[in-house]
């Protein structure tokens, strides 16, 4: 199994993510965040730290580069029992992280407004977070990642369980969710480029 130790969450959805980061806030897990997220938690009272903060460089580009850095997928794609990745870790100060909770922009309910341009389209083209979510999900062995808000309780239950860790099993199903959203979310992103013109 995998102790959490640190976590990453940066959603669109904040339903029930205050309750959550509390609840591991709870078993002794860190946790980083972006932006709004990081707002959200932090004024739901848990300590976060800001990824910014972390990484040592800015969120920038109105947004469009946030958690694109070596520290973040480091510690998502390093294989915990390699010791020249945990050596590489070590030497470049990256952290293993155990949780992510990610949801990605809204591309579709976007396309669906009325008038909406090509321009705002392309801006909600979630790119950080399928990068995060892929890395998560290929690294399943060692990560627990959540895209759906309905896996809260499931994850906290295992963790209850289980001494903060969750189970082999789970981790499989929930990665398989990952790339279930990710090709879905391609799909819709490619139908509605399909009708349209630069």
């Amino acid at each position: 199994m995998a102790k959490i130790e640190l976590a990453l969450i940066s959603v669109t959805d904040k339903n029930g993510i205050v309750p959550f980061a509390k609840a591991i806030q709870g078993f002794g897990v860190d946790i980083l965040s972006t932006g709004g997220t990081a707002k959200t938690i932090r004024e739901g009272g848990v300590p976060v730290t800001d990824i910014s903060d972390y990484t040592g460089f800015p969120e920038m580009m109105d947004g469009r580069v946030k958690t694109l850095h070596p520290k973040v997928h480091g510690g998502l794609l390093g294989l915990r029992d390699n010791p020249a990745h945990r050596e590489m870790m070590e030497k470049y100060g990256i952290r293993p992280i155990d949780l992510v909770v990610v949801n990605l922009y809204q591309f579709e309910k976007t396309v669906a407004k009325e008038g909406v341009t090509l321009e705002e389209a392309i801006e909600n083209i979630d790119i950080g977070g399928p990068a995060m979510l892929r890395s998560s999900a290929k690294n399943f062995r060692d990560v627990t990642v959540i895209v759906d808000p309905a896996d809260y309780a499931i994850v906290l239950q295992e963790m209850e369980e289980n001494h903060g860790e969750t189970t082999l099993e789970t981790r499989f199903r929930l990665a398989a969710k990952v790339f279930r959203l990710t090709h879905a979310y391609d799909g819709a992103i490619t139908r509605y480029l399909e009708t349209m013109q630069p």
